[in-house]
Formats: structure tokens, C-alpha cells, sequence
């Protein structure tokens, strides 16, 4: 299958992007569950390294947070889930449009050949 750098790149950033949206999910779910520790998604790193290297595949990461807990062991702040969750839908949205222009490129490349 034809796939490109770009195309595989936009995959995985859409694909971690989702797992953090979920996992955002799961933390403000857990808000006021006593001992829960928010869940972390990362995947950026992998996404330059897979680029660098000329495939643009990579796999996010799911791992707990080591922000200080509070008296019921909970870590959860809803600040950060906040802002972290706007991020994450700017960064969505950012990369299905650019998504959206790789297939609208393609697209036009197979109708005129």
C-alpha cells in the first residue's frame, strides 16, 4: 500500500491524540475516587523520533502520573485536565484538517491519472 510519511505521521498523531482525550476522560471520571493517580498519554516524542527515521509510525504511551497526590491518595487536578483536554482538542482538530488536505491531495492525484 502506498502510504506516505505525512500520512502515517497524521495516523499516529490523530491515534495519541484520541488515547489522551480518553485518558483525560478517565481522570476527570476519577476525580473524587480515593488512591486514583491520573493516567499520562504520550506520544510525541516517538511521533519525531518514527518521522526522523522516514516512517512516521509510533505508538503512544499510557503511564501514571507522579504529580503530588492529595490526603486520598488522588493526584487528580481538574485545572490541568482542563487545559490539558484543550490542547488536546486544538491538536485533534489540527491534524484531521491536515488529514483532510493529505486525502483531498490524493484524491485530485488519481483523478487526473
Amino acid at each position: 500500500m502506498l502510504e506516505s510519511v505525512t500520512s502515517a505521521a497524521l495516523s499516529s498523531a490523530l491515534d495519541g491524540l484520541a488515547a489522551r482525550q480518553r485518558a483525560i476522560a478517565n481522570n476527570i471520571a476519577n476525580v473524587n475516587t480515593p488512591g486514583y493517580t491520573a493516567e499520562r498519554v504520550s506520544f510525541e516524542d516517538a511521533l519525531a523520533a518514527s518521522v526522523a527515521r522516514g516512517d512516521g509510525h509510533a505508538a503512544s504511551t499510557t503511564g501514571r502520573s507522579l504529580e503530588p497526590t492529595r490526603l486520598d491518595g488522588n493526584n487528580v487536578n481538574l485545572d490541568t485536565e482542563t487545559l490539558s483536554n484543550v490542547d488536546t482538542v486544538l491538536g485533534f482538530q489540527f491534524a484531521s484538517q491536515a488529514a483532510g488536505n493529505e486525502f483531498s491531495l490524493i484524491r485530485a492525484a488519481l483523478k487526473t491519472s
